[in-house]
């Protein structure tokens, strides 16, 4: 998938938004964190690690939602890191349980935020796209999915969210 676009578009939502807000303090830490909490918020709408409740996992639509947060936040540290030259999602990593993936995916971060090479970062998308193809999203719902909130998190802003 050509990533090319999704910067475009995070790099143009970053400017509004931090033009409307007093952004203060290192943006990167705050938005590398903002990302491990997306990745923990996704998590917890697939239940994928709650052995101890019968409950299923929320709607398809939520979790895509929840997905394409993350999204947000990775263009976003990438951007901030100039690294938005990554212009095709890396291969996904290997297969594995949803609940080793969101390790992995988080162990993949916190190394990123310490290292900020363009190599961790080719991570961090690595495992996104695996967690992708388990949960069954195309990179063609990611694409609609990251647009529509997109527009969303605009409605947002000039909303006073």
């Amino acid at each position: 998938m050509n990533l090319v676009k999704l910067f475009e578009m995070q790099e143009e939502l970053d400017r509004f938004i931090q033009a409307n807000n007093s952004a203060a303090g290192d943006l990167f830490v705050k938005k590398g964190l903002a990302l491990i909490v997306e990745l923990a918020e996704l998590a917890n709408e697939t239940r994928a690690f709650k052995f101890w409740s019968s409950k299923g996992p929320s709607e398809r639509d939520v979790i895509l939602e929840e997905y394409v947060d993350s999204i947000h936040f990775l263009l976003s540290v990438g951007i901030e890191k100039g690294l938005d030259d990554l212009t095709e999602w890396p291969e996904p990593a290997a297969d594995f349980d949803l609940t080793t993936l969101f390790l992995m995916t988080n162990s993949s971060i916190l190394e990123f935020l310490e290292e900020q090479s363009m190599a961790a970062y080719r991570e961090v998308w690595g495992c996104y796209g695996a967690i992708a193809r388990v949960l069954g999203f195309s990179y063609d719902e990611v694409l609609e999915a990251y647009v529509s909130k997109n527009q969303k998190n605009y409605d947002r802003q000039k909303n006073g969210y």
